[in-house]
């Protein structure tokens, strides 16, 4: 077994100087997510052992003291029911799937409030979103919920800022999209701490974690789930661009393959994808392209070239204004956290 390296203190604070330990609960939904769940809670407890002392307690919180069943079927005692839970410093709300509106109680969502009102950080683990929107608790925030559940979110709270964002931390509220996200939203929060970064990179490591993967990463979601089966002639356009990344397709030959008018085409994708086809065909290779620069080692002339740019200061102009920084620039900020 590998052994473990001792992380250096963060700056003003000795070796053996103990930090606070912060209370994290999850709340745990009937029907909830275990991979949300876990993938949260098992990264908190890699940034204790790579810290080398307790600087996350985590407790299991439900509405009574009755086991809950995740959405896979497996039980889970909690620790605590919401009439007994102790001080919390957050709260994330561990959502069902598929989202049960009768699950939230008044009692619940009024013990919600008040964890606000005392100033809990409190954050939602895929489904979990829906719930602290209930309680009014996202009003004014960004906030990101799995891609099958934005737009329901969007309709039943036209109100509330959602993003397609992998996960979202704004000021006291954490929400992240689920899965394995969970995992990538814990391990910011744990470099945002005194002397994080470096435990954080340390924890990512004990998870097999290879890549820390940033909030302003967008859920991938699929194009059938945007078009459902209506629309076959512009999946069709956008399964050619996909194929033809490195040499793109123009206009003219991606209408005369789809026997479509260059108008016409134009239309569809404003219609359905909400921008011009020269944007989303650009938005399709910047994307490919971010997968190779932060997980392979190839030079960014190379990736340029392999994502049809005529050239790299080319490519890095449109890189940096789709993603708000250079690819060298992020390059060098997923490795300062490994």
């Amino acid at each position: 077994m590998a052994k473990l390296q001792a992380v250096p203190p963060a700056a003003g604070r000795s070796a053996n100087e103990q930090r606070p330990v912060k209370i994290v609960g999850f709340l745990v939904i009937p029907n909830f997510t275990t991979i949300g769940f876990a993938s949260a809670v098992e990264t908190l407890r890699m940034a204790n052992l790579a810290a080398r002392q307790p600087m996350f307690r985590t407790v299991i919180i439900a509405a009574n003291t009755e086991p809950v069943t995740a959405s896979n079927g497996m039980r889970i005692l909690p620790d605590y029911s919401i009439t007994d839970a102790p001080k919390l410093d957050i709260l994330f709300v561990v959502g069902s799937n598929p989202i049960v509106s009768n699950h939230s109680s008044r009692p619940l969502l009024n013990w919600l409030r008040k964890l606000a009102h005392d100033q809990v950080a409190l954050g939602g683990i895929c489904t979990g979103s829906h719930l602290l929107a209930r309680a009014d608790l996202l009003k004014g925030y960004r906030c990101t919920i799995h891609w099958e559940d934005i737009e329901a979110l969007k309709e039943r709270f036209p109100g509330i800022i959602i993003s397609n964002q992998l996960f979202e931390l704004d000021r006291d509220r954490y929400t992240c999209s689920g899965g394995v996200a969970s995992m990538d939203m814990t391990l910011q929060l744990i470099a945002r701490e005194p002397g994080g970064r470096d435990i954080a990179a340390h924890a990512a490591e004990l998870l097999l974690c290879d890549r820390v993967r940033g909030a302003q990463e967008q859920q991938r979601v699929p194009l059938r789930q945007k078009l459902g089966t209506s629309q076959p002639k512009l999946s069709q356009m956008v399964a050619i661009m996909e194929a033809n990344l490195e040499e793109p397709v123009g206009l003219e030959e991606l209408a005369r393959l789809n026997e479509v008018s260059v108008r016409q085409l134009e239309r569809l994708f404003h219609k359905h994808l909400q921008r011009t086809p020269s944007q989303y065909y650009l938005e399709l290779r910047l994307s490919r392209a971010r997968q190779l620069l932060l997980r392979s080692e190839s030079q960014v002339r190379d990736i340029a070239l392999a994502c049809g740019f005529v050239s790299p200061a080319h490519f890095s102009k449109c890189y940096s204004r789709f993603f708000g920084v250079s690819p060298i620039g992020e390059r060098k900020q997923v490795a300062s956290l490994h």
